[in-house]
């Protein structure tokens, strides 16, 4: 049996800590522990994206963060960026039909917000290059694309 350790991170902007287990990954204190449950476990082992997080300010995948790790960090999730009604990204994935299942979604979104970010205007390959660790088995991506797209557009204007 293994230790439990105290947590303290800063989550969506909330001063949070919390209990985990020595061996808990990122993944599963965020959904386990604090019961964020947008945070989606596809391969749990950093290949898919679906379980993407924003980790002081770069994009990790929470299944290869131990818990123990993120004490003192900031960290966004899914749930975080949607605080004050739909973020212009997550309307575009709507209203682009870039979506199906859902799995994979989360990890998209938050790893187009990181790219938006750090690149407000990103053309089609930039997108497509970042965008490359995200797995999607329904949509295909074109318009996932298409979706990062027309958020970076209006968020522009």
């Amino acid at each position: 049996m293994s230790d439990r350790i105290i947590i303290q991170a800063t989550i969506n902007g909330e001063a949070l800590e919390f209990l985990a287990d020595e061996r808990d990954s990122l993944l599963d204190a965020l959904r386990e522990r604090i019961g964020l449950m947008g945070v989606k476990e596809g391969c749990n082992n950093g290949n898919c994206g679906a379980c993407a997080v924003i980790m002081d300010g770069r994009l990790v995948n929470s299944c290869c963060v131990m818990a123990a790790e993120v004490q003192g960090a900031q960290i966004t999730t899914v749930e975080g960026l949607a605080l004050d009604g739909l973020s212009p990204l997550q309307q575009a994935f709507l209203e682009e039909a870039a979506l199906q299942c859902g799995i994979c979604t989360p990890g998209f979104l938050v790893a187009s917000t990181a790219l938006l970010e750090q690149n407000p205007s990103p053309t089609e390959h930039e997108i497509r290059f970042w965008l490359a660790g995200n797995l999607c088995r329904c949509t295909g991506y074109d318009k996932i694309v298409r979706a990062v797209q027309s958020a970076a557009t209006k968020m522009k204007g």
